[in-house]
């Protein structure tokens, strides 16, 4: 599981994709994640997938 909180998901998920996966398909797939569901948890926060830097950031 992720945690729900959105500012420790942020963190949480772009420390994975910056240490361990190169998309965040792949991470949602390996850790059988919602990406739908993380996707709309850090959008409510701010921020947006950026797939050139392969991290959330503000939008």
């Amino acid at each position: 599981m992720y945690p729900k909180d959105p500012y420790i998901l942020f963190s949480y998920i772009n420390t994975k994709l910056r240490n361990d996966f190169p998309s965040l398909e792949e991470l949602c797939k390996s850790l059988s994640y919602d990406q739908a569901d993380i996707t709309k948890i850090l959008d409510s926060a701010g921020f947006y997938y950026d797939i050139n830097s392969n991290r959330f950031i503000n939008k």
